[in-house]
């Protein structure tokens, strides 16, 4: 397989990115095909969404394209924080010409005449890079008719749930709202909360749902070549339900945490060593969690296919291809704390259960992980772990009951350590997976998350 998302050497500009065996092909395909035969053709390709949840592109512009209203939106979701993932920032570094390209593609297939392209305002670099991409585009006249906006958000990890986002487009916080936004898209009225005031002039808020279809950088990266190539090509790699390949990010206990793109269905652990240079000598895989979003996948698994199908045949996910490696050295009470905490704080407190469960479950981990806790910890966990997704907006609340169970699953008997012996066997701390930075000289986490307060405030230092 030759990668084609992550080329050697980055492209910093529109003409060297035309001089490619993709550029500016994708779009002048989309227009012999028309929208109904661009979105064809993405259908035949089995492209499946590369933001975590896997569900079919092609499916979604047509959901998209075939509603009816005035007005149609496209959504670019880049507002990377899921821990143990770096893809997307990756992507926008090696080449955002491909994401722009891929913007425009779907716009025209969906009817959109804006586009919003979402990052968090800490990306720097990123957001360098494809504002250079899109001001070409526009001085050469590759955007039609469409008008793509940039958005640099907040930090929040809800920032990057589709519902969220389209409030902070909107300029409000990152709180997901109720309704998908194919059913309440950008600029529609209010159902769940009636009339409130909003932006006037072009943005002003109508009566009309306006469908608004959102997808992450990588999938809307993956969609110039599909179009410049063929849909029997991007078939020709992968499995039958996860065709193509897929950039992964793998940190932790690994010799060398990078990212690399990977054909889909290879093996777990080829990946883990590929991609992030495998564990030290003389040490086992113990766990990898796909980001904080899927059940923990223990050495037993390894040999799972990275495919949307391969992790549900084991009870898991395969999310944004995020892999969180822990070696045999590894405590698992303490990385269900930390997964805990992150999700607990992240939390937007717009559903109780959500809010306070997380909270109370994370209070409980941190009482076992350093020694304090009790057997009634553990039931008062499970009673939370039933009751945390009760009304949930968003997916982070099921998030929190997959990945805490899971681990209590995996693992009982390091849990019935803790509470025996009243500490820790395995006292040396892995630091939270949530990366600032991935390149050469290797990982940099968030440090200031660990100062990062239940209402989203910071603790002084």
């Amino acid at each position: 397989m030759t990668p084609f998302l992550l080329p050697e050497q980055p492209i910093t500009s529109l003409e060297a990115y035309l001089a490619t065996a993709t550029g500016g092909r994708g779009v002048e395909a989309a227009h012999r095909a028309g929208p109904d035969g661009t979105i064809d053709v993405i259908t035949a390709s089995g492209l499946r969404g590369r933001g975590g949840g896997g569900f079919p592109t092609g499916r979604k512009w047509s959901g998209i394209a075939g509603q009816t209203g005035s007005r149609h939106f496209l959504v670019c979701n880049g507002a990377e924080g899921e821990p143990g993932t770096f893809k997307d920032r990756a992507l926008l570094r090696a080449n955002p010409y491909q994401v722009v390209e891929g913007v425009i593609v779907a716009a025209f297939a969906i009817g959109a005449a804006e586009a919003y392209i979402c990052l968090k305002s800490s990306f720097e670099h990123e957001i360098e890079a494809v504002t250079r991409a899109v001001q070409e585009f526009q001085t050469a006249g590759v955007c039609g008719d469409c008008t793509v906006n940039i958005v640099a958000g907040p930090d929040e990890y809800l920032f990057g749930e589709e519902k969220a986002m389209l409030e902070v487009i909107e300029g409000k916080p990152p709180l997901p709202r109720w309704f998908p936004p194919h059913e309440h898209g950008l600029f529609a009225a209010s159902p769940q909360e009636g009339w409130e005031a909003g932006p006037h002039g072009s943005h002003r808020r109508t009566d009309e749902p306006n469908p608004t279809l959102v997808n992450n950088v990588e999938t809307l990266a993956n969609v110039p070549h599909i179009l410049a190539h063929g849909a029997d090509w991007f078939r020709s790699m992968g499995t039958d339900e996860s065709p193509g390949t897929a950039v992964a990010t793998v940190v932790g206990d690994v010799v060398a945490p990078g990212v690399g793109e990977i054909e889909l269905g290879a093996p777990l652990r080829s990946v883990i060593d590929t991609v992030g240079g495998g564990v030290a000598s003389g040490r086992r895989v113990k766990a990898v969690f796909s980001g904080v979003a899927n059940p923990v996948v223990t050495t037993a698994g390894l040999e799972v296919p990275v495919s949307h199908e391969g992790f549900g045949a084991i009870g898991s996910g395969m999310g944004a291809a995020g892999f969180i490696v822990y070696d045999d050295t590894a405590c698992m009470v303490d990385a269900a704390y930390r997964f805990s905490r992150f999700l607990w704080i992240e939390s937007c407190g717009q559903c109780p259960p959500c809010k306070i469960g997380s909270g109370k479950i994370t209070a409980c981990l941190e009482r076992i992980e350093t020694g304090a806790g009790t057997d009634s910890d553990i039931a008062e966990i499970g009673g939370w772990l039933e009751r945390v997704t009760d009304g949930n907006r968003c997916f982070l609340a099921v998030e929190e009951m997959r990945v805490v169970s899971s681990v209590l699953r995996a693992f009982p008997d390091e849990f019935a350590a803790h509470i025996e012996t009243g500490g820790c066997p395995r006292p040396d701390r892995r630091p939270l997976p949530k990366l600032v930075d991935l390149g050469e000289d290797g990982a940099t986490y968030d440090e200031s998350f660990w100062r990062k307060r239940p209402d989203w405030t910071y603790d002084e230092v």
